[in-house]
């Protein structure tokens, strides 16, 4: 098994809010994705997040409270807990979730991909 360079990976790729599989295991995705604007509101009623900030930074608004990460911090978002991504300026993060989590959650938008439209890198 290779290693995986996030920095040679995230250079592979130029859009927005569009998730990219590194691998998969234990019935978990790795994903990476470069971020900038804001996303939806959405939720994943059976699946928790996990954010990892590798550069620039987030700001997960929540309907009563918001966090901002920062280069190296890391987020669980709780399963059905509605959440809107922001990032005022071009932000990688490295995404862990179940295989088969919609990346926009409960809502269909032109940004949702279904599981077979996601891109391996």
């Amino acid at each position: 098994m290779l290693p995986i360079n996030l920095k040679e990976k995230f250079e592979l790729f130029d859009e927005y809010w569009s998730p990219k599989i590194l691998g998969e295991f234990n019935g978990q995705l790795i994903k990476i994705a470069k971020l900038k604007g804001e996303f939806v509101w959405h939720a994943h009623e059976n699946e928790d997040e996990l954010f990892y900030i590798v550069k620039g930074e987030l700001e997960m608004r929540y309907r009563d409270n918001s966090v901002t990460l920062k280069a190296g911090d890391m987020h669980i978002v709780p399963k059905a807990a509605e959440h809107f991504p922001v990032a005022e300026k071009e932000c990688w993060v490295m995404l862990i979730e179940p295989v088969g989590t919609a990346h926009t959650g409960d809502v269909v938008t032109e940004r949702t991909k279904n599981e077979d439209q996601q891109e391996w890198i």
